[in-house]
Parts: C-alpha cells; sequence; structure tokens
C-alpha cells in the first residue's frame, strides 16, 4: 500500500477532538506521520500532549515540533496528561524547539509532495508560508476550517469558525496559496459524535490509545468548557478526525469545487472570486463513516 506522507499541525489541548483525530491517524495504515507540530499560545505544553499520545501508541519515532508562540504565552488549559506529571524531556523521540523550521525542512526535503493536515488556528502555516512560500508547490493542504453554510450540529447558519477567526490573516495567507486546498467546514465535521454502541464499546475499551482518549473525553466533560456543552453517553463533535480522513480517502462525503474567500473578521464566504478548493459540504454516508471511525480506532483492520 502507498502510503500518503502527513504533517499534522493541531491545537491538542483545547477540545478532545484533537486527541481523537490524532488516534485515528495512527491507527489508519494509509498515512505515514513525518511530523507533528502544535499551535496557538503555549505550544509547548501542547506538544507535551501530543508526545504523551506518541508515546502511548509506541510511535516515538514521529518527531514533535513546538509551535510558532510569538506572544509567549505560558498558561495551560484544562488537558491533563495521561500519566500525571509527563513533560517532554520525557519523550524518547526527537523534539523540535521551531516547529516551524522542522514543517518546512520536512516538506522541501521530502522526495514526493507531503500533505500538511491541519487541524488548529492557520498561526503555524502561515509563518511557514512567510518564511518558505516554496512550500506550497511541493505540498498540498488539507483543513478543518470555516462554516460555508451551516454551524455546529447542522445549524443552518454562517458563523466565524473558531480555527479561521483566531488568526484571520493567518488563514487569509494560506487560502490564497498556490497549492491544493481540502477543506471539512462545519457543515460536514460539526455534525460528527459517537454513541450508543459505538460510544460504550470506546468507553470499555482496554487499549492503551483508546483508554487514553477516553481519559482526556471525561476530563473534558468534567471542565467548564465541557459542562456547558455536555455530551451524556457520546463523545463531544469530532470535527477534527474528518480532515485526517480528507487526507487519504473521500468515499463517505460529497465534494464541492467552491471558491472561498476569508474576511477580515473570520468568516469563510463562498465566493466565486475567491481560492478554488475542494470543500467537504455534505455526507454522503454519515453512518458509514462514523463505522469506519470507530472501527479504526478499535484497531481491528490495522
Amino acid at each position: 500500500m502507498k502510503k500518503t506522507p502527513v504533517i499534522l499541525d493541531t491545537d491538542i489541548g483545547s477540545d478532545i477532538d484533537d486527541t481523537w483525530a490524532i488516534a485515528f491517524m495512527l491507527r489508519r495504515p494509509e498515512i505515514e506521520v513525518k511530523l507533528i507540530t502544535t499551535a496557538t499560545d503555549n505550544t509547548a505544553w501542547r506538544a507535551e500532549l501530543a508526545a504523551e499520545i506518541l508515546e502511548v501508541a509506541g510511535r516515538a519515532d514521529i518527531p514533535v515540533g513546538i509551535g510558532f508562540n510569538p506572544a509567549n504565552a505560558a498558561g495551560r488549559g484544562w488537558q491533563r496528561t495521561f500519566r500525571p506529571g509527563y513533560t517532554l524531556a520525557d519523550y524518547p523521540g526527537t523534539v523540535h524547539k521551531d516547529g516551524v523550521d522542522a514543517l518546512i525542512s520536512t516538506v522541501m526535503n521530502a522526495p514526493e509532495p507531503v500533505t500538511i493536515v491541519c487541524i488548529g488556528p492557520l498561526t503555524n502555516i502561515g509563518e511557514a508560508l512567510r518564511r518558505e512560500p516554496r512550500i506550497a508547490s511541493r505540498a498540498r493542504f488539507v483543513g478543518m476550517h470555516g462554516s460555508l453554510r451551516a454551524a455546529e450540529d447542522g445549524r443552518r447558519m454562517v458563523v466565524a469558525e473558531y480555527n479561521v477567526v483566531r488568526d484571520p490573516a493567518a488563514a487569509k495567507t494560506v487560502f490564497t496559496a498556490p497549492w491544493d486546498i481540502t477543506i471539512t467546514p462545519l457543515d460536514t465535521c460539526g455534525v460528527v459524535r459517537l454513541s450508543g454502541a459505538a460510544f460504550d464499546g470506546l468507553s470499555e475499551s482496554r487499549d492503551p490509545l483508546v483508554r487514553l482518549c477516553m481519559h482526556g473525553h471525561w476530563t473534558y466533560m468534567n471542565s467548564n468548557e465541557g459542562v456547558a456543552r455536555s455530551s451524556v453517553g457520546r463523545t463531544s463533535i469530532l470535527f477534527d478526525t474528518v480532515a485526517v480522513y480528507l487526507a487519504f480517502a473521500r468515499e463517505f462525503t460529497a465534494i464541492e469545487r467552491l471558491g472561498v474567500t476569508v474576511t477580515d473578521d473570520g468568516y469563510t464566504l463562498i465566493d466565486a472570486a475567491g481560492k478554488q478548493m475542494d470543500c467537504a459540504t455534505q455526507w454522503s454516508d454519515l453512518e458509514g463513516y462514523k463505522r469506519f471511525l470507530c472501527k479504526s480506532l478499535e484497531a481491528r483492520d490495522r
């Protein structure tokens, strides 16, 4: 099987969906993970969380890059490591202090085009394009970004989606760069939850990686943010898993080729004059995707 070389850029440590997305990615044989970089605010703390997931999964061969933190933010969010006291110094793999430089080097030195999967605000990717514009000719971009016709849970309204509005300038840079772009906006990724027997099976799993995800789930549910978005007997919305999926397949989604423009206030508007990109705007088989995701997490088809 030919594998897709992937760099994942994540703001793990905020919503728990990043953790689920990394677990999903590590379980898919179609993906060869070259690097994980962390984005937004205290990127060193976020790198600790990513490193622990990789170690639990037995994938310390994957380097971790600490992302761009121009404000030197030092705060930590609600999420905690699975093993109390785990730090980056414990990670047996490679840690790059300059994750943006590591991203650029990985792309520029790769023998074939790399897929950059971004599941957070676009600060790192915008900075990478500023430092080395040529990465756009040697990579393609897949992201969980925007709201084109719908918001979370299928609400028929357009919102300024977090991953865009958190850094609109970087989003403009990424969305106008001369590379191939595929996005899952809230229209599709905003309705993905696992519930019922699927949720029960994950809750009862003894698999270390799934247990780590469930630990994060319950920690999130007990946080102020999680209580406000309570999900009893089901996962929270697993937005970011869809971007990982689109890195190697599309069969469960309906793709539209649309022009998209990013506004100064972080909206993503359908605009014929905007950058043409592939947008997963609908599901062709949402339940099929959920089964596929659950089966992947349970490691039955590795």
